[in-house]
Parts: structure tokens; sequence; C-alpha cells
């Protein structure tokens, strides 16, 4: 007798830079959502899926949970607490080097006033952060402060703990037919993933508040005949001063930025890709409803 199929979702949830980016990659074998040192760079819910034996997990990775000060903010935070809703499992992720924030303790108030029948876990990243004695402290605190069914050690970047979340998750998911192709890592329009791994790259680049004052829109994507992919984008800065520093002396940053991108898009999508990168200026792009349509948020939830 075959064994049953099995699938459902997953919301991953915690503070910005968590390590929620990571994991998801982790998980599903392959990069689909955007990696960066800096904070709340996760802006839509990208799902990803990753096969355990008969299961199918279909991944929520959530932007992280903050205080909103803006209107991309707030529609932000809504979407985490909506991929939450939505989910059969959430798992809550804790860095173990910063342990119990206020910003965590927020969540777990959240998480209780939420109620909800989904099983919500832990997991605590970062693991080789911390002495043992310092992580088994915290993860006695955490679960006082919260009923989670179950903790998980882990580190994303390095894979450990990693495969025993990946088999609790595959048995906790409903039984039933999967939702993707096998073969399919993720349900984001290629071109938004493509614009992703280019906003990853001016994120990396430039600093303080402006990678947050800017996105990155795919304009023309065409596949030719010699197999090659030819990939045109846009990046939209909020003011003048914005697009010189894109650019940088000489068209240096802008250059580099595409350097890196394409290397990933070509390993990505596993053939030759010319990237196109343009940079023009959008005062209030912010405050455009097609914008955020284009990032998966819905414009109605930052009021």
């Amino acid at each position: 007798m075959t064994e049953e199929t099995r699938a459902g979702f997953v919301a991953l949830i915690g503070e910005p830079n968590a390590g929620k980016s990571t994991l998801l990659n982790r998980m599903v074998g392959a990069k689909v959502s955007i990696v960066t040192h800096k904070v709340q760079t996760t802006r839509a819910r990208i799902r990803g899926v990753a096969m355990a034996g008969q299961s199918q997990i279909v991944f929520v990775d959530t932007p992280g949970i903050f205080r909103p000060r803006r209107r991309l903010d707030r529609a932000m935070v809504k979407a985490a607490w909506g991929g939450a809703a939505d989910a059969d499992v959430v798992v809550l992720l804790v860095e173990a080097h910063r342990g119990l924030t206020g910003g965590v303790e927020a969540i777990i108030e959240a998480l209780k006033e939420r109620g909800g029948d989904q099983p919500v876990a832990l997991a605590i990243n970062k693991i080789d952060k911390v002495k043992s004695e310092d992580l088994l402290a915290l993860t006695q605190k955490l679960n006082d402060a919260f009923p989670f069914v179950k903790t998980f050690m882990i580190s994303a970047e390095r894979g450990h703990g990693v495969e025993d979340l990946r088999e609790w998750l595959a048995g906790e998911v409903p039984a039933g037919p999967w939702l993707y192709p096998e073969d399919q890592i993720a349900d984001l329009p290629m071109r938004m993933i493509a614009a992703e791994i280019t906003r990853e790259k001016l994120t990396l680049r430039l600093h303080e508040e402006l990678p947050y004052q800017l996105t990155v829109e795919t304009d023309h994507w065409t596949d030719r005949e010699d197999g090659t992919t030819r990939i045109d984008q846009v990046i939209y800065v909020a003011r003048d001063g914005h697009k010189g520093i894109v650019l940088g002396k000489g068209g240096e940053t802008i250059k580099g930025v595409s350097t890196a991108a394409r290397a990933d898009l070509c390993e990505f999508l596993g053939k030759t890709v010319h990237l196109f990168l343009q940079v023009k200026v959008r005062p209030n792009w912010l405050e455009e409803r097609d914008r955020y349509s284009e990032m998966g948020l819905d414009f109605k939830d930052g009021d």
C-alpha cells in the first residue's frame, strides 16, 4: 500500500532578521526568498515548496513582525499576520543570542490573543552563537511564556536541526493531494523572483534607509531562440538624489549590482541571462496601489 500524500501551509513568523528567509531557502533547497543582513527585507508572502517523503510543505515566508511606521510597514505586518492565520502550522523563529526580546514578547502576546487551533512550534535559530546552558534557560523561558507543541534547536545558515524540523512538519500538514506540481518550488511568478534577486543585491550594496525607499520591477522578459534569456528591470527610487547613489561613481554601484544579480539568475534559471537595469525616479511609489500589488501586498492594509 502506498503512503498517503499530505500537503499544507506552514507560516514562519518572527522578528525582522530572525532568519526566516534563510530557513525557507534551506528547506526548499533553492533561493526563493531574499536574504540580507538588513531588517524588513521580505515584503511579500513568498511561498516556497519543500518535499519530504509523500508530504508537500508549502512555506509562507512572512515579513518580520515589528512596530510599523509607514504605509508599507503596516501592509507588511498585516501580511505577516495574514500568513499566520491562513496556515496549517505556525513556526515562531527566535534568535538564540537575542533571546526573549520585547519584540518576541509582543508576538507571543499576539499569538495568545489570536487563539486559533493550528499547532505553533518554536524554532530557536543561530544556536551556534550561544552556550548550551544559556540555550536551555532560554528554551525554558520561552516555553513558560507560550504552550509550544514542539521546540527545535536549529542553525538555518549551517543546516543544523533543519531536517528534524522538516520531518516533523511533514507529519503535521493535513492528509490530502499535493497543492503544486512536484518540481515547482515557488508560486511567485519568475519575473517577481528575478526582481527580488536584484533588490537583494541593492540592499547589500546600499546603506541606511535607502533600500526601503526603492523597489525593482521586471519590465520585459524575453526567452531567446539561442536558449538565453534577456531580462530588463527598472529600479524605482523616491528622489533624484537616490538615483545617483544607486548608480554610484562612474556607474560602479549599478554595475556591481547587475553582475551579482546576473550570476544568481544564471544559477537559478540554469541558463545564460542578459540583465539590463535602468534607474527611474518615481517620487510617490510608496503611495501607489499598483506597486503594492506588484509586491504581493494589499494597499488597503497600509491604512
